[in-house]
């Protein structure tokens, strides 16, 4: 685990940046060959990456000072911008990415949900690789395990200075194999006859239990309302919001007559 890959001069390239870089730009690699097979919007895939994957950032950054670390922050306003330093909720990183593909595709006549159908399992395979970033960084680490099993981190990470040299569930490592679980489920859905819409809102339903339940091995923050984090309480509202439009899409589409298949000319 190396938080520096090396220095130039006294500037130190940092794996969470070099790795997190990397999430973006594979995951913006992995909606154009998505696109590329559907045929559709392929060409606005690069551009769509580049303004949501700068948009996520900032979403992240802000969500995490002011929903978990604010108490820190408040005392240090001028290290907000310091995203080298960790500190990146990804719900917040979704949901402005989200609206930066929705202005999108509002302005280029795309159809925003049949977009986000295409491109859902991308976004979980890059939040899968930016887990990778918050491990080698020593951060969105779990508890305590109280028994001689973990991970111990490094003494100039976030995770030793909280908890020292004790054993911690390895929460953003498991986070990342069940998102590759989910990146496999939601490929396989989508060869399904599905109502537009359906496989993004699948993908927020699926990644909001896995972080519901794995934010009990989470170490990194406490507890915000009723025993529960607030991660937690966000996750609790897609799935239920999200649930309903997942079957408000399929009775939807249900309801609308089908259109006739067009028959083959003869050569």
């Amino acid at each position: 685990m190396h938080q520096y890959l090396f220095f130039i001069g006294d500037f130190p390239i940092r794996a969470y940046g070099l790795i997190l870089s990397l999430s973006i730009i594979l995951a913006t690699g992995t909606a154009y060959f998505l696109a590329k097979q559907d045929g559709r919007w392929h060409e606005h895939v690069v551009d769509i990456g580049i303004y949501g994957g700068l948009s996520g950032i900032v979403g992240a950054r802000l969500w995490d000072v002011f929903f978990f670390d604010w108490d820190y922050y408040q005392h240090h306003l001028l290290e907000i911008p310091f995203v080298w330093q960790g500190g990146m909720a990804i719900q917040g990183g979704i949901l402005f990415g989200f609206l930066a593909g929705y202005i999108y595709t509002k302005r280029h006549h795309i159809d925003t949900w049949a977009f986000a159908d295409i491109i859902a399992p991308a976004i979980i395979m890059g939040q899968s690789i930016g887990r990778m970033a918050n491990l080698l960084n020593g951060d969105a680490f779990g508890h305590p395990t109280g028994g001689p099993f973990g991970i111990i981190y490094p003494a100039t990470t976030l995770a030793y200075q909280v908890y020292g040299d004790k054993p911690l569930w390895p929460a953003e490592i498991w986070e990342g194999q069940i998102d590759i679980i989910i990146f496999v489920l939601l490929l396989l859905f989508r060869t399904t006859n599905h109502a537009k819409g359906q496989v993004f809102i699948l993908y927020a339903i699926l990644y909001s239990i896995a972080r519901f339940f794995l934010e009990f091995l989470r170490g990194d923050y406490g507890t915000l309302l009723l025993g529960l984090k607030s991660a937690q309480l966000t996750s609790l509202a897609l799935i239920i919001i999200g649930s309903i439009f997942f079957v408000w899409c399929g009775l939807k589409q249900k309801s609308q007559p089908s259109e006739p298949k067009k028959q083959k000319g003869k050569k």
